[in-house]
């Protein structure tokens, strides 16, 4: 998995459990993130470490949500709750059940739904602001249902509308790889919207299958790719298999079977465009490679098709604010 997000979740992540700072370098280091990142202005960790370093807070705190409320998620919420979900006819009585789980759980926080034509609303609720950062709780809170939806009838759930209740973050472009919807702002509740027939799916997972779910929390409902809905998560799929060989416009589109027009529009409908996706990909490539591998510097560059070592330095401290190479010394992994 070849994805990369901003800081912001690992900072903000920290928000709800103060009385940890003095050891956060610790279980930054413990996670495999350096905590030179935490000052870069645009540092990026991969899913995998930020899913490493909530689950070392989940065990640290017992708590599944780490600071997030006033009253503790202790450790095997998650299990309880999917296993209350599990004997759900449907999809429908399994969100339901979700509701009323996080109402007998929870003074501060829960969960509403409503459906409204063909489409099934599920809004985040506050009964009063949360212990932790607002903006992550409703960014993770939302994933979670998302995401624990989509394992229950074993299918990706493409979500149609996002509403956030808050301003635009400035890490707002890492949404299209957590959402294939639009995403509006300021909105007076945060909210999923999906195709309401899918609450009549039956519940397809049994407990046989809940150990590998629980194992790979929060990484499999934190980032889906929606390959087969976006167009700019086929553009990152095409390139994650052909980078070298056929990274150009006209090569994608073409493997697209597509025009480059046709493709450029596509991309634009989405907020983004080719050379943006490409960066993003070839940033979250060279992020992975850095901080996951030995591989020399220059085979990187290689890889990701630039012309010299310097010009892949360039482009890496234009994404991220450092090199390549302080990256990986900031690890104590360097290379040359």
């Amino acid at each position: 998995m070849t994805v990369t997000v901003s800081m912001h979740f690992v900072n903000e992540l920290f928000r709800g459990v103060p009385a940890m700072a003095a050891e956060r370098g610790d279980y930054l280091k413990r996670a495999g993130i350096s905590p030179f990142l935490l000052e870069a202005p645009h540092g990026r960790v991969t899913v995998e470490q930020f899913a490493t370093l909530y689950r070392l807070l989940v065990i640290e705190c017992d708590d599944e949500t780490p600071g997030f409320f006033a009253r503790p998620l202790r450790g095997g919420t998650l299990k309880l709750l999917c296993l209350s979900l599990l004997e759900a006819p449907t999809l429908k009585v399994a969100l339901h059940r979700y509701k009323q789980f996080f109402r007998i759980l929870l003074d501060d926080f829960g969960y509403d739904s409503s459906v409204e034509g063909d489409l099934a609303r599920v809004a985040l609720v506050e009964k009063r602001p949360p212990a932790g950062s607002r903006i992550l709780i409703h960014e993770l809170m939302l994933k979670l249902f998302h995401g624990i939806a989509s394992w229950m009838i074993a299918r990706k759930i493409p979500p149609i509308l996002i509403d956030c209740a808050y301003a635009q973050p400035a890490h707002s472009a890492d949404y299209r790889y957590f959402y294939p919807g639009r995403v509006r702002f300021d909105q007076a509740e945060s909210a999923l919207y999906i195709d309401a027939a899918l609450l009549e799916e039956p519940v397809r997972q049994t407990k046989r299958h809940l150990g590998d779910f629980l194992q790979r929390a929060p990484t499999d409902w934190f980032y889906v790719s929606f390959e087969d809905r976006l167009v700019s998560h086929r553009v990152r799929e095409h390139l994650a298999r052909n980078l070298a060989s056929s990274g150009s416009v006209r090569d994608v589109a073409v493997a697209l079977h597509m025009s480059v027009r046709t493709l450029s529009r596509r991309l634009a409908a989405e907020g983004t465009h080719f050379q943006a996706v490409k960066d993003e990909f070839r940033r979250d490539y060279a992020i992975q490679a850095l901080t996951r591998s030995d591989r020399p510097l220059l085979g990187i560059s290689e890889a990701l098709g630039f012309e010299d070592l310097a010009c892949f330095s360039r482009a890496f401290k234009a994404w991220t604010g450092n090199s390549p190479a302080a990256y990986r010394r900031a690890l104590g992994t360097s290379r040359t």
